[in-house]
């Protein structure tokens, strides 16, 4: 059997391994929903990205099917403004966002003379011809913060067009290694003259910069209801190629989204944990997390709605839970949470019991940055 050669232009740590800091770049992951309005700041569909919005007009934010034709992907975020604001006030703004934790950057080995030269592709698609979008780059560090912009213009309207921006790593200051979000990339959407009215766009990684340099020349979304905004296919990756996007399968995707976010969501008839009663006054159980949270998550229980949207025992109880506590560790005996309810009926000290979630009922876990 004769041997293939391996083409040396192929062979480069840009080409092999895992190479995209984002993740859920091609919005494979909705946890909580695929569609929302969106009038304040929050995660509310595919995971990861956050909507960020101060006073400028309102939004849908949605996962939708339209996307670049022969490029695999199958989602994309769809922004659509809904109710318009084309006179911005001078601190209004609109930003979506990810934040990438400090511990998934060093190998950048920002702050040293080694420091690593960056490359962001995306695929976008606007209504509008001819308007100029920024995205910025925020190192977080505790130590000071250091950030550039860059633009980029829509060449057609409705038209996915895929951007590609490089950028120097900076040799000064070091991305912390902490689960806290070290890099912050902003998608600039609407901004008021508090970050638009300076002379000129911040574009090389600065501290101490002046906020009205951040956006300067960004088209305002929030001055139609017509207005849309698609984008997929969000790739940062160490050095000055942007290679083919990195399409992971979407259990990996959903594994590392669950590091920030997990939805344990109601089953009809099945329980979401087994516990026991304690005295004769309520049932408590535990759950674990599919996998560990960045931190000590906050946990948040959905309330009964509907007859069919229901929380209920083994027993004859029922009502809403609340949560006892939180842990988090190493091994998964000790990723849980504890949930309560003094809301019962028939219950002994130490009986079997357990909770069961019914139709939308549902735990959120939440450790997002």
């Amino acid at each position: 059997m004769a041997l293939t050669k391996v083409d040396q232009t192929m062979v480069s740590d840009q080409v092999f391994g895992r190479r995209n800091l984002f993740i859920n770049g091609e919005m494979q992951v909705a946890q909580r929903g695929v569609t929302a309005s969106q009038t304040s700041t929050g995660f509310k569909t595919v995971d990861r990205w956050e909507f960020v919005i101060n006073s400028a007009g309102a939004y849908t934010v949605s996962r939708d099917t339209d996307t670049p034709s022969g490029e695999g992907f199958i989602y994309s975020q769809k922004i659509q403004c809904t109710s318009a604001d084309s006179s911005l006030a001078a601190g209004d703004y609109v930003i979506w966002r990810q934040k990438i934790e400090g511990i998934n950057l060093q190998q950048l080995k920002y702050g040293t003379s080694s420091a690593e030269k960056l490359t962001l592709s995306f695929w976008v698609k606007h209504s509008n011809a001819g308007q100029t979008f920024i995205v910025e780059f925020y190192n977080n560090n505790s130590a000071g913060i250091k950030l550039q912009s860059q633009s980029y213009t829509i060449s057609s309207a409705n038209t996915w067009e895929k951007k590609t921006i490089t950028i120097d790593g900076d040799t000064a200051l070091a991305f912390q290694n902490t689960t806290d979000g070290e890099l912050l990339m902003y998608w600039w959407l609407a901004a008021g003259s508090n970050y638009t009215g300076g002379a000129s766009l911040n574009t090389s990684w600065n501290s101490g910069v002046a906020n009205n340099t951040r956006a300067k020349g960004q088209f305002n979304l929030s001055n139609s209801s017509s207005n849309n905004f698609y984008i997929t296919g969000i790739q940062l990756e160490a050095g000055d190629k942007a290679t083919p996007f990195e399409h992971r399968p979407y259990n990996q995707e959903l594994i590392e989204c669950r590091r920030y976010f997990e939805r344990k969501q109601a089953k009809q008839n099945v329980f979401l944990t087994i516990g026991q009663a304690y005295t004769t006054s309520g049932v408590y159980g535990t759950f674990d997390y599919q996998v560990e949270k960045r931190n000590t998550p906050s946990i948040s229980i959905s309330a009964e709605g509907s007859s069919g949207d229901v929380w209920s025992w083994l027993t004859t109880g029922g009502g809403t839970p609340s949560t006892i506590g939180t842990t988090t560790g190493h091994t998964m005996s000790t990723w849980n949470a504890r949930l309560q309810s003094t809301d019962y009926g028939g219950l002994t000290d130490d009986s079997p019991s357990g909770f069961y979630a019914h139709g939308t009922c549902h735990v959120d876990i939440d450790a997002e940055l």
